[in-house]
């Protein structure tokens, strides 16, 4: 694995959306192998389990041999030594998220000058998409198509 370029996309992903999906996609073209770190932010109301989250995402990508699913906690720098990346990958929707986003960045650099963060825009179509409102549509039983992966539809649907 020498002179490969490893990423961590860390996230609490309540659940992971098409939008989660599109930035793996996308750094998918960057890094030659991503690890998906599910988290715990005691900021969110998670509604489904650390490990629920991480069988989703696996589901997702069971063929592909360039992500690995993990479950973390503490700070991402901390992950990424863990794991000898150098590169933390964070999607961006909207200028709020710029704003977060590059504030968490800074503070990430501080605790480690040598982790760099890439920020990957989402498509419009995808902007708009929420982990919040995505809960609301499945506590409301709502069409869930639009917003997440057909794995993950079907795993939902099995509890619900």
């Amino acid at each position: 694995m020498a002179n490969q370029k490893h990423a961590i996309f860390p996230g609490s992903f309540a659940p992971f959306s098409k939008g989660h999906q599109e930035i793996v996609t996308k750094a998918l073209h960057i890094f030659d192998h991503i690890y998906i770190a599910v988290g715990q932010n005691s900021e969110k109301q998670t509604y489904f389990s650390q490990q629920q989250r991480v069988n989703w995402i696996e589901s997702v990508y069971s063929e592909n041999k360039k992500i690995t699913v993990i479950q973390f906690e503490g700070l991402t720098v901390d992950q990424c030594k863990d794991l000898n990346t150098t590169h933390i990958i964070r999607g961006i929707r909207d200028k709020d998220d710029f704003k977060f986003e590059q504030r968490i960045a800074d503070h990430n650099k501080d605790l480690e000058p040598n982790i760099e963060t890439i920020l990957l825009l989402t498509s419009k179509k995808y902007s708009h998409i929420s982990s919040t409102i995505i809960r609301d549509i499945i506590k409301n039983n709502g069409d869930l198509k639009p917003f997440l992966p057909k794995e993950i539809i079907t795993a939902i649907s099995h509890i619900n």
